[in-house]
């Protein structure tokens, strides 16, 4: 197979061994594919697909990748769009000959932008309930982030030893409460309890 730009090439997959590729290659070829890398056997969300990542692989600037059906391709919603944007990004055309889609042509271009502005609207919309719902659970005093590794108690005798016995540094209280010498300083300070 040539190197040169401007080539046709096509995926196609089935999710079990007993189904055919024939359906997809022959619709593939027929929509002017030179060549049809495929995987067989292959779950619809599988994250490893030998077939789908030589032909990302191979295609160059100018050239065109064909599926027959979106959901033989991708994982998810966020998987195509992760991989067409890269396509985009490498001048590469993408057809989608079920879901007629086509980025070669102005009208398929603008459905896939339309298609992706949506999704980018989605995103910042679960984006913004994420941070609402963070918010709400902070004015109820809920801790938000990772777990605290040193409860109020085991903070509030760190001070008592910082402040009753000239022997202990922060690096032995750290050591005693199995944990960083960085993480004992923070909790202190978030606590404003470090009287040095």
């Amino acid at each position: 197979m040539g190197t040169f730009s401007g080539r046709v090439l096509g995926y196609a997959r089935v999710s079990t061994e007993e189904q055919l590729l024939d359906l997809q290659i022959d619709a593939l070829e027929a929509a002017g594919c030179t060549y049809v890398y495929s995987d067989q056997g292959i779950s619809a969300v599988a994250k490893h697909r030998q077939g789908l990542e030589d032909v990302l692989n191979e295609l160059q600037s100018g050239d065109v990748l064909v599926i027959w059906k979106m959901d033989r391709a991708f994982r998810s919603l966020r998987h195509a769009l992760d991989v067409l944007e890269q396509l985009e990004n490498r001048c590469i055309q993408f057809r989608s000959l079920t879901d007629q889609i086509d980025t070669t042509t102005p009208m398929g271009k603008c459905m896939y932008q339309v298609r992706n502005a949506f999704a980018e609207l989605e995103r910042n919309l679960i984006s913004e309930r994420t941070k609402a719902g963070m918010e709400a659970a902070r004015k109820r005093g809920k801790h938000i982030g990772r777990p605290k590794k040193l409860t109020e108690k085991q903070i509030e005798w760190a001070r008592n030893q910082l402040a009753e016995n000239p022997a202990m540094t922060i690096t032995r209280i750290a050591k005693e409460l199995d944990i960083s010498s960085k993480t004992l300083i923070r909790a202190l300070n978030s606590r404003s309890v470090m009287g040095f």
